[in-house]
């Protein structure tokens, strides 16, 4: 959880996901992480989260897709020691993949702590799906599989809430499992104070300090206190902070 004087220098962006409907990769969201970025130099890839690709190829996959914007990222595979590349960076980039993994690994290296006090002080980081899922309070409310135990599901905790990437409310005929939406109550019940921001592919959140905006054009959902409400697309959410 971060500390009141500390929230006024967050400058996050959560994204739901690398693409959005058809589009190709990240293409969706290449002018907000852009503009989250405008004054970075040295922006550090975190690829953790991806489990049946290499961290070098991952990290080379998002530097391609958004080299066309002037944008030059560094692995954090390529640094010797991982908190160096968190000391020195202007700015970090967390993607998708698997959350359990992804938060074994920076338990491993001791970086939840290096990393928080960095968001903390300002630097501007962005995550999608799992790099969003684990800047809130714990990684309990993922869609991922659980194949492997961090030592914790206690996440970087840099804004007050829970995430859950990828939010679907759709319900295939024939299908009679509990969909998302009964997931996020079943958590809603024994976590009655706690919420979580579900956000559907193509959009994110825009956190400057103790503001909150909906980026995309589809609306989010916020699971609190016994009921699930509706976000409009565009509208600022800054009571959630």
């Amino acid at each position: 959880m971060t500390e009141p004087h500390e929230s006024h220098q967050r400058n996050l962006l959560l994204l739901s996901s690398s693409k959005a409907g058809d589009s190709d990769y990240l293409v969706h969201s290449k002018f907000w992480l852009k503009s989250h970025f405008s004054h970075a130099q040295t922006i550090v890839f975190i690829p953790y989260a991806g489990v049946t690709q290499s961290y070098a190829d991952y990290s080379a996959r998002v530097n391609a897709a958004l080299a066309d914007m002037g944008m030059h990222i560094r692995g954090i595979e390529s640094y010797a020691n991982p908190r160096d590349a968190i000391a020195q960076a202007d700015g970090v980039i967390v993607g998708g993949g698997n959350s359990f993994v992804l938060l074994n690994t920076l338990y491993h290296y001791g970086l939840l702590d290096p990393l928080r006090k960095r968001i903390n002080g300002g630097m501007p980081y962005a995550g999608w799906s799992a790099g969003a899922n684990i800047a809130g309070l714990s990684i309990k409310t993922t869609n991922d599989m659980p194949i492997i135990e961090p030592p914790s599901f206690t996440a970087l905790g840099v804004v007050p809430f829970q995430l859950n990437p990828h939010y679907i409310d759709q319900h295939p005929p024939g299908f009679h499992g509990e969909t998302r939406a009964q997931r996020l109550t079943e958590f809603m019940h024994v976590n009655a104070h706690t919420t979580t921001i579900a956000l559907r592919e193509g959009t994110g959140l825009k956190i400057e300090g103790k503001t909150m905006r909906l980026l995309g054009t589809l609306d989010a959902v916020a699971f609190s206190d016994g009921k699930a409400q509706p976000l409009a697309a565009g509208s600022a959410l800054n009571q959630y902070l």
